[in-house]
């Protein structure tokens, strides 16, 4: 437990169910390569992350994403592509964060512990803004250094419950973020993410919770068929709306909260799976906890 990290109730025995319908074993295995090269090519082109074209960054990350055997369907939008902006949204899976930089391409906040993992270390290294979770005394620096951001036009993601859930339930907003966005008068962008099955009921399969190791978390959405992530971009919230961090993250998160019912979404596209997926006719990362 700290500032930045609290915990959440979701456990992988409680809440992760069991991948009732697998794909082929050659496939699944041919989707987790294709996820490990895909991860491999971003640590490899990181050093030069800055210079690389937004629309570039955001085709690999759908392409992490549908290589796992994942559609995307995307409503609502588009986020502003200019001008600093703080990208809010529940967090669920370490898909989260490719399919948050499909929406538009952004820093994002991880624990500094993250720049000694093998791999994820070197593809953060170059993007993300790096906390000291334990450290009270840190939040006003990090808060400062993320205002910084967002006052050069730059977008700043972060997952505001401070850890990840089930999908099936949803953590409050932590509210220390967002008075980087009212430091730096830049606007928030509420981002809702679920994932769907092949029936089109609400899946925890890709939730990456508690002590589930990530080659599990790959492994079990690597082998399911038919999962669908729906990312919803909901109306930006202004500068200057909210008079506080509270009512801000308060605001952001019943957004998130809210979304569209599904069933009645706003008008949508779709990047389908990798070819390994039974559902295709219907048309690198470690887990970085954040604020």
């Amino acid at each position: 437990m700290s500032v930045w990290l609290p915990g959440a109730p979701c456990t992988p025995v409680a809440c992760v169910e069991s991948t009732a319908s697998r794909t082929v074993l050659p496939w699944a295995v041919l989707r987790l390569v294709t996820v490990v090269v895909l991860v491999l090519a971003g640590v490899v082109a990181s050093p030069v992350g800055p210079w690389i074209p937004a629309g570039v960054i955001r085709v690999w990350s759908r392409a992490v994403v549908r290589a796992s055997g994942v559609r995307i369907r995307a409503t609502g939008g588009p986020a502003p592509a200019t001008g600093g902006l703080l990208l809010v949204a529940n967090h669920i899976s370490w898909l989260d964060i490719p399919l948050l930089a499909g929406v538009r391409p952004a820093r994002t906040i991880a624990k500094k512990e993250i720049r000694d993992w093998p791999v994820a270390g070197a593809l953060a290294a170059n993007g993300c803004l790096f906390i000291e979770r334990d450290r009270l005394r840190a939040l006003p620096g990090t808060v400062a250094r993320i205002a910084d951001v967002l006052r050069r036009g730059k977008a700043v993601a972060v997952f505001p419950e401070g850890s990840t859930w089930c999908g099936r339930a949803q953590g409050p907003f932590r509210r220390a973020v967002f008075q980087a966005a009212l430091d730096a008068g830049a606007r928030v962008q509420p981002v809702r993410i679920r994932y769907r099955d092949a029936a089109g009921a609400a899946s925890t399969a890709p939730a990456y919770v508690g002590d589930d190791s990530l080659l599990t978390s790959l492994w079990r959405v690597c082998s399911a068929r038919g999962l669908v992530a729906e990312v919803e971009v909901l109306p930006v919230i202004e500068p200057g709306t909210h008079p506080d961090r509270r009512l801000l993250a308060a605001a952001a998160g019943a957004r998130v909260m809210s979304g569209t019912p599904y069933g009645h979404p706003r008008a949508s596209h779709e990047f389908p799976a990798s070819r390994g997926s039974s559902d295709v006719r219907d048309g690198i990362m470690a887990r970085v906890p954040t604020t």
